[in-house]
């Protein structure tokens, strides 16, 4: 065997890292960054004695190299040389030797999981001697030609970037011409046929030969792992997960065990606990006669891991003792892989595994009674995207359903849409803003796009631990999998069941709890959770879930230093907000109710040629204002409540230029007087302005209308007064928008002022009305300390922020480029989605940094959409905030992450 591969190309001169490659004795779970998280796990379970093949991983910090120069660093190769030394001199064998040969699995292993995206290939060291010598060490010629088959295959797709067709339609011909559907019933002579056409294939496809030399098949998948870092899917998958992009991927060589030699073999994937649903118990699958990619592709249906018992009771038996020393080792539900190789147990993987939002809050809990781990470890593992999960709606038991199958409930949720069967026509419909069901036999990496545009995954083929089940679960998708009744032929566009054909385009529903499939769209109810949340399901009526979250949303609260309130406008959204936690409304847009009937009053306001007209038109609408001041103060009496005064600019109340321009035009065609028509046309083109989102909006409006902000608060003061008269505690506060200048603030502060003395005065009451500004132009973030001169309270307007700071419009963006920055990796994520920490994040803490060096006590809020988002909220208490406000149906989130952030 050749020494220093020529397969591994230099890097330039003057590129020097450190170690790169380590034995599995000489790691740890600890170093996942390094080693990424099979390597780590595998290294662990070396020192923990249990029965791993002996192999050695290459760290992530050459993958960064590679993916930096484009080629290995130059210690590389040696440092291979000698850990491939150790690992024959551990075998007794030797790569490409022609009677018993080494054969190592060359696998991805990122430190963040991302299941099924990055490449892997196994039974590397096969050639055209050694294959011979395989069949005749093993005494099985079958399983030889079966593995020197596979490695073809997986080299030619992961490394030579051939499609799988080319191999799959020659595994299918082969099948047929057999007369079978099981690829179990091909003998060794038929996979003899099969190599000699992937090898013609590889040759007609690439125009070069299948390597014969072990090291270079090594060299070679070894980089191809490296660069499959950026393939598409993995991209695809990272953004979608929030991964960074620039981890790269450790590499693992481990010598090769086989459950492909017989039914006295066979691999498999276990769970210490049901990932679906959190319970203990026996969870996982097994397939005899197999190699670890036929349980997670689905190609062939599993049995149960519990049947193992009878299949192989030692080997089971020892198993179990395994899956508990690894849970206890690691306190939590552990996902592991593992293969039996003629009656003897190896341990390939193990790792924390990926679990539904449900059995995240039950296995925490859980652990907590077990005394595996504190409420506070159990808070840190859940996530508000979980709870979120919990929220969306469920199928009405009681509704009528058409059962068309019932299969294994791999995701939870309920779903339904119509029935596509390829990735590119779930996205297809999915821009058109329709709902599908991705049906297919069994997913596949490049089934990722379709699986995030559609609703729900469906699949013939495959159990929990398959690829559609894996990646699902990590993305909170409704997934059922192994419905064997179902006939799916994609190339038709149909399904098969009982005598019954679904055709592309009908609508099914499927239920990712009971791995029920019903024909039609099935009706849905409130979760029990958002019914807990409610209030109309006491914890302890509920069932298990609902109490785990009710324990650890409790913990959160009692955790927490921010606090939580709502953006709401109506008295409705406040009384939901309040019974979901709100401790406050952050933001009353009154805008909102400007709207509706009302826009007449507001129309002769901004058609007021005179002052008399202008009072009589602000008359009109305060009294409205006043109204619905009253229900939004009284559903949060005793609680604070952020009222902002009107924002946006003025033509956004009249009909749009384009359609008053057609009335007008269309009424001078048929000799008709346009009248009002263009009366308003006139008045739109007067306020038009190119950037209004930038213009005549905000506090501008206050100063430049006599009597606009007068009006508005007029209204808040006096409901105000009419609630303490009756005994009530409203507590108003006004928030004066798009402040750039403290001279601005400090002129409509004095008008508030005056207002607010007026109606204390008049209505005999006294209270202290907090008057604040909202952070929301870069401008108002630097000079933070000059307007909380003016200022008792800032909130930080985030969406009008990032606009300001990107200066760019969302409205406009996100449909035009944004889908470009983050394939490209401009964005992990959309900015106005998370908190863009070192851009608009930066001016927040400016502000809030210099607000209070002026005025210490100066209260901090955020009312953006980033006040119910996740990251954003732990980045808020980082830098000090007191308050996030969101939507009433975050509220829950904000609450269980507010906690989580107080713990980080």
């Amino acid at each position: 065997m050749p020494r220093r591969s020529d397969h591994l190309a230099p890097t330039p001169q003057g590129v020097t890292v450190p170690k790169l490659v380590y034995d599995f004795t000489e790691g740890n779970k600890d170093m996942k960054e390094l080693l990424g998280g099979k390597g780590a796990n595998l290294a662990e379970m070396t020192n923990l004695g249990l029965p791993v093949p002996p192999g050695f991983t290459i760290t992530a910090e050459a993958c960064r190299v590679f993916l930096q120069t484009g080629s290995v660093p130059p210690e590389l190769a040696d440092e291979i040389d000698h850990h491939v030394d150790a690992l024959q001199q551990k075998m007794g064998k030797k790569l490409g030797q022609a009677d018993d040969p080494l054969l190592v699995s060359v696998r991805s292993g990122a430190a963040v999981s991302m299941p099924g995206m990055m490449e892997t290939v196994l039974n590397v060291g096969l050639n055209d001697d050694s294959v011979n010598g395989l069949a005749h060490h093993s005494g099985n010629p079958r399983f030889a030609w079966d593995a020197y088959r596979r490695l073809i295959q997986m080299f030619g797709k992961t490394v030579l970037g051939m499609e799988g067709d080319v191999f799959e339609d020659a595994i299918e011909a082969a099948k047929k011409a057999k007369g079978t559907k099981n690829d179990l019933d091909l003998d060794a002579d038929d996979l003899k046929k099969l190599v000699a056409q992937f090898k013609a294939a590889v040759h007609e496809h690439t125009g070069r030969e299948f390597p014969q030399d072990p090291r270079a098949q090594m060299d070679l998948a070894i980089e191809a792992v490296f660069g499959s870092w950026n393939s598409e899917r993995a991209i695809l998958y990272r953004r979608q997960e929030r991964i960074p992009a620039d981890l790269g991927t450790a590499v693992n060589i481990c010598s090769m065990v086989f459950g492909n030699l017989g039914m006295d073999s066979g691999t498999g994937v276990a769970f210490t606990r049901d990932p679906a649903t959190g319970q203990r118990g026996v969870y996982g699958d097994y397939l005899q006669n197999a190699q670890g990619e036929d349980v997670v592709a689905g190609i062939r249906n599993t049995v149960p891991l519990a049947d193992l018992e009878k299949i192989d009771k030692k080997s089971y038996d020892e198993l179990m003792e395994i899956m508990a020393k690894l849970e206890g080792h690691y306190r939590d539900l552990c996902d592991i892989e593992f293969t039996i190789e003629r009656g003897k147990l190896w341990m390939l993987q193990t790792r924390v595994g990926k679990r539904t939002a449900a059995a995240a809050f039950r296995i925490a809990t859980s652990l907590v009674d077990e005394g595996v781990i504190d409420i506070d470890e159990a808070l840190r593992r859940v996530k508000g995207a979980q709870l979120a999960q919990l929220m969306f709606p469920r199928f009405d038991s009681e509704a009528p359903k058409e059962l068309l199958t019932k299969a294994i409930g791999a995701s939870p949720g309920a779903a339904s849409g119509k029935v596509v069967f390829t990735s590119a026509a779930a996205v297809e419909a999915a821009d058109k803003g329709e709902k599908v069901i991705l049906v297919r036999r069994e997913t596949n990496p490049d089934d990722l796009h379709g699986m995030i545009a559609a609703q729900g995954i469906l699949t013939s083929r495959g159990g929990k631990t398959s690829h559609a089940a894996v990646v699902a679960r990590g993305m909170g998708k409704t997934c059922v999998c192994g419905a064997e009744d179902l006939d799916v032929d994609v190339a038709a566009g149909r399904i098969k069941v009982d005598g019954r054909t679904i055709e592309v385009g009908e609508v099914i529903s499927i239920d990712g709890t009971t791995g029920e499939v019903f024909l039609g769209e099935v009706p849905v109810v409130p979760s029990p959770v958002v019914q807990y949340f409610e209030g109309s399901l006491a914890p302890e009526a509920g069932d298990e879930l609902v109490a785990a979250v009710h324990r650890l949303i409790t913990h959160a609260d009692e955790t927490r230093r921010l606090d939580v309130w709502t953006n709401a406008d109506t008295a409705d959204d406040a009384a939901r907000a309040r019974r979901f936690g709100a401790q406050g409304i952050g933001l009353c847009r009154t805008e909102h109710m400007f709207l509706g009937e009302r826009r007449e009053a507001v129309e002769r306001l901004i058609l007021a040629e005179t002052e008399e007209e202008c009072e009589a038109a602000l008359a009109e609408l305060e009294p409205l204002q006043r109204g619905d001041f009253l229900e939004l103060l009284e559903a949060m009496d005793g609680l604070p409540v952020t009222i902002r005064l009107i924002d946006p600019p003025l033509h956004e109340f009249l009909p749009s230029m384009e359609d008053l321009a057609v009335k007008v035009a269309l009424a001078k065609e048929r000799g008709e007087d346009p009248g009002h028509d263009a009366t308003l046309l006139a008045a739109v083109e007067r306020l038009h302005e190119q950037n209004p989102m930038l213009g005549l909006r905000g506090v501008r409006l206050g100063l430049v209308i006599p009597g606009l902000f007068a009006m508005q608060v007029r209204a808040i003061a006096s409901a105000a007064a009419e609630l303490r008269k009756q005994g009530k505690d409203p507590r108003p506060e006004i928030m004066i928008p798009l402040v750039g200048a403290v001279q601005e603030l400090q002129l409509a502060r004095d008008e508030v002022e005056g207002v607010l003395n007026d109606v204390a005065s008049s209505e005999g009451v006294e209270w202290k009305t907090p008057i604040g500004t909202m952070i929301e132009l870069p401008r108002a973030a630097i000079t933070a300390d000059q307007i909380a001169e003016a200022a008792e309270f800032f909130s930080f307007g985030t969406n009008d922020l990032t606009q300001t700071t990107w200066g760019f419009s969302r409205d406009d963006v996100e449909g035009s480029f944004f889908s470009k920055y983050l394939e490209k990796g401009i964005f992990a994520v959309s900015p106005f989605e998370s908190i863009d920490r070192e851009g608009v994040g930066a001016l927040v803490r400016l502000g809030a940094e210099r607000g209070r060096s002026t005025r210490p006590e100066l209260k901090l809020g955020i009312c953006g959409e980033h006040g119910g988002d996740p990251d954003s909220i732990h980045f808020f208490h980082e830098v000090g905030l007191d308050y996030v406000s969101c939507s009433p149906f975050r509220i829950p989130v904000a609450r269980l992450e507010a906690g989580r952030a107080a713990l980080s």
